[in-house]
């Protein structure tokens, strides 16, 4: 919010009854007072979270079906670089996805996004996608297909870690604009819900609940972040029509030294 949301002109020399002078001095405060309130829902995030490895275990209606990991490195300069890999098969049914992201930050630490890759091999069709973001031009190169606008999107995979950005700045909900794995422009809108005490495979953490929220869709997507653990995501769990598609959840972290 602007810092000039309510300014008083000539204050030091306009005449007034004492109390109209009171009610506009209560005034003042309760304004300075909102707009400390909406700054603190919006407080920017801090810079980008210490590399880190994190491993994960993945479940479907309680039964193991594979494994995950999230990895986020520092390349060369100001360049960063997160990795996901999942590997799932159950009997004769398998799924292996892949997605790399370049980014860096701008100077109020916004994520801006470089490149993106994603590949997925198994059962049926195998698919992979290749994204360049050309600010330069302002326009995302996806594949060997026209251009689309560059309009503040980000990638696929980023907001697995703004998100974290997000709560340890204490900001409760916020949005996405972003290109998915198919090449689309979607959205997602996140909301804090509660902080629960959870039992992974990794041990006992607290983590702070959110739901991410889609566009028209059937799909519902919870994730817990963990404060303890520099707010690395601990567990994902994703539900169709109300049955369970998937869960994922922690067996190990490791910050980079």
């Amino acid at each position: 919010m602007d810092k000039q949301f309510w300014t008083v002109k000539y204050w030091g020399s306009m005449v007034m009854p004492k109390i109209n002078r009171c009610k506009a001095l209560l005034f003042i405060a309760l304004c300075m007072f909102v707009t400390a309130a909406k700054a603190q829902v919006s407080k920017p995030p801090e810079s980008t979270l210490i590399p880190f490895t994190a491993e994960f275990v993945a479940f479907r209606h309680g039964s193991e079906v594979g494994t995950a990991s999230l990895q986020l490195n520092k390349k060369n300069g100001q360049q960063y670089e997160l990795r996901y890999k999942s590997e799932v098969s159950k009997f004769f049914f398998s799924d292996n996805r892949e997605e790399i992201s370049t980014y860096t930050e701008s100077s109020n630490n916004q994520l801006i996004p470089l490149t993106y890759a994603y590949k997925r091999t198994g059962t049926g069709p195998n698919k992979q996608l290749n994204v360049i973001f050309d600010y330069a031009n302002n326009k995302i190169n996806i594949d060997n297909n026209p251009p689309i606008p560059f309009e503040d999107q980000i990638d696929n995979q980023l907001f697995r870690i703004d998100i974290s950005r997000q709560l340890s700045a204490g900001n409760r909900s916020f949005e996405y604009n972003f290109i998915n794995y198919r090449g689309e422009n979607r959205r997602y809108e996140i909301e804090v819900l509660n902080t629960e005490q959870l039992s992974l495979p990794y041990g006992s953490v607290e983590a702070v609940k959110v739901a991410v929220k889609r566009e028209s869709s059937s799909r519902v997507t919870y994730g817990w972040f963990s404060p303890s653990l520099d707010y690395v995501l601990v567990r994902l769990q994703q539900f169709k029509d109300d049955e369970e598609q998937g869960d994922i959840q922690l067996t190990r972290y490791q910050p980079a030294k």
